[in-house]
């Protein structure tokens, strides 16, 4: 499967954001060379529609629309076709998925995506603190392992990890370089959630991608914010 964002590394704009500012994101931005692709929050999605989005989208750049259902892949498997049929039939070309149920959900979920020509971004580790078993949270401390494996074993090489815990990325990394895969990483969790662009940079490798909202849409000026996180990539 082709690479979703041809760059190596670049920045993805996270668009929680209204309609209206959103184009004005896009509009700013999208001439921009480290600008990769965009990422679509389910907030957005759910007030205006992922096809009003992408028809926004559309109107300045042809580059990747990522949807974050926030978070997707986690219902029972059957439910995935539909899922994934729906997304598509909007204009997204990727989907980010965190499949904390379980490898049944999963794999049939991957695999539906796969059926309906959709680029899929495994995700299983978060940003926030007290998410894992040992820091306190609700999830064991192997699954996050376990979720990389799975997908490995589907073959998939993009992965969302979490950009503030660059010790994770790195243990990621060579999870799967284990499994024969070179991942392409993409990293939210910078600036506002004390991630350091750097440090996540020195620990994904060659192929990643930052994603950054507030840092960006907050701005005066986004397209200066933007030219100023990617210098740091």
């Amino acid at each position: 499967m082709k690479s979703i964002i041809p760059v190596d590394r670049s920045i993805i704009p996270a668009c929680d954001v209204s309609l209206e500012r959103f184009e004005d994101l896009i509009r700013e931005t999208c001439a921009l060379d480290k600008i990769g692709a965009y990422k679509i929050g389910a907030a957005l999605a759910l007030t205006t529609g992922l096809p009003s989005l992408v028809e926004t989208a559309r109107k300045y750049t042809s580059k990747p629309l990522i949807y974050d259902h926030q978070k997707a892949c986690t219902d029972i498997p059957d439910t995935g076709t539909e899922f994934v049929r729906a997304v598509k039939a909007s204009g997204i070309d990727a989907l980010i998925f965190f499949p904390l149920t379980g490898p049944a959900t999963q794999t049939a979920w991957i695999q539906s995506a796969r059926a309906e020509e959709l680029s899929v971004i495994v995700g299983g580790h978060m940003t926030h603190e007290r998410f894992l078993s040992r820091d306190g949270g609700y999830v064991d401390d192997q699954a996050v392992d376990k979720i990389f494996a799975n997908a490995a074993y589907e073959g998939v090489v993009d992965y969302v990890v979490p950009g503030n815990k660059p010790d994770a990325i790195r243990h990621l990394k060579e999870l799967l370089l284990s499994h024969r895969i070179d991942p392409v990483f993409y990293a939210p969790g910078f600036i506002a959630q004390g991630g350091n662009i750097s440090d996540a940079a020195l620990a994904a490798g060659a192929r990643w991608h930052a994603i950054v909202g507030r840092a960006i849409y907050e701005a005066q000026d986004m397209q200066k914010a933007a030219l100023s996180l990617a210098s740091h990539l």
